[in-house]
């Protein structure tokens, strides 16, 4: 049975499954999920705990030997099992189908693990386990299930904010759920149970955006080319995924897009209205001051071209096509300069 993890809570009040697979790429999520399990284990007398990792070379055999030992001092036995791959192989695949067939009500178990695909979930052993008891896959928020979750952890605290001002929250750490986790534990602190302003919590946080690629996105705005080329280098060297500029890159189009056809109105840009708070307006506002409605649809369909050949894996230097893309960004007409990829 899978539950989606902001469902979780409320399943497991109501009652304890014999066992749980939880995967995912998102720490915050599944360290709520995995916490809560625990909690709930140690309150119904699973307090003998045995924690295995199924690294390169694990010896399955003890995954046997903890379901059948007897404890001297608990009757109840959990068992957390860590798949770092996510995968356990195909010795493992039957041992843990083993295990399913003779669990009693004295063992709980708990599988845990990075993101999984459908290959995965399609397992026998994940199958026979999900039918026991329950799956949970926590992948990172976007849009609305963001706000969602940060109006949740907001309540659970009984701060209130503004709509603006959870979108200031989520745009402050977008990509990092566990940074907007501690945030908003800070806010806590600092205005226990009160209504906080825009104000007060620009002034409280700290850009904790997962992937520097925000500040890169900032700089290629400002107009910055020397710092921009520096960043992309930096980001290549440290083995950022390509695909996450793209996406920013695509992002920051239609938001000037958007702004661009404001600007053409003739009336003044409501900042705001487009989620853009004052210590990102400059960067705007110098990107719209220096490209026009033509040049940007230039970059729009360099950005699909670009788009379409990262999801094929058909680009030999992918940073060469970012640099190429960024300048672009920064009103440099390029169209008809080829890409050196060799």
């Amino acid at each position: 049975m899978q539950i989606y993890p902001n469902q979780f809570s409320q399943d497991i009040a109501k009652t304890l499954r014999p066992t749980y697979l939880v995967f995912g790429d998102e720490p915050q999520q599944k360290f709520e999920v995995i916490e809560q399990i625990r909690a709930k284990a140690k309150a119904n007398g699973f307090e003998e705990r045995t924690v295995l990792v199924a690294e390169t070379g694990f010896n399955w055999n003890q995954l046997i030997e903890a379901t059948q030992s007897m404890s001297l001092f608990s009757s109840q036995q959990f068992i957390e099992l860590e798949l770092p791959t996510g995968k356990p192989g195909s010795e493992g695949s039957k041992m843990l189908q083993e295990v399913a067939g003779s669990l009693n009500p004295d063992i709980l178990l708990l599988v845990h693990g990075p993101k999984i695909g459908k290959d995965v979930q399609r397992g026998k052993w994940f199958k026979v386990l999900d039918d026991m008891g329950a799956s949970v896959l926590c992948y990172p928020l976007e849009g609305n299930q963001l706000n969602a979750w940060l109006n949740q952890q907001l309540k659970s605290h009984n701060l209130t904010v503004s709509a603006s001002g959870a979108k200031m929250i989520a745009d402050f750490c977008e990509g990092n759920m566990l940074a907007a986790k501690q945030e908003v534990d800070k806010l806590a602190l600092l205005y226990p149970q009160q209504s906080i302003t825009e104000e007060q919590i620009e002034k409280a946080m700290v850009d904790q955006s997962r992937f520097s690629v925000f500040q890169l996105v900032d700089v290629m705005l400002s107009g910055d080319s020397t710092r921009c080329v520096k960043m992309l280098y930096r980001l290549e060297s440290e083995g950022l995924e390509p695909n996450i500029i793209i996406w920013a890159l695509i992002r920051e189009w239609e938001q000037l897009w958007k702004l661009k056809l404001a600007q053409q109105s003739g009336t003044p840009i409501q900042w705001q209205k487009f989620g853009i708070w004052r210590n990102r307006q400059g960067f705007y506002q110098s990107a719209l001051n220096r490209l026009s409605l033509a040049q940007l649809e230039d970059i729009q369909k360099a950005l699909t071209k670009s788009d379409h050949a990262f999801k094929q894996n058909v680009v030999a230097r992918p940073y060469v096509e970012m640099c190429h893309l960024c300048m672009m960004f920064m009103g440099m007409d390029l169209r008809n300069i080829p890409l050196l990829q060799a």
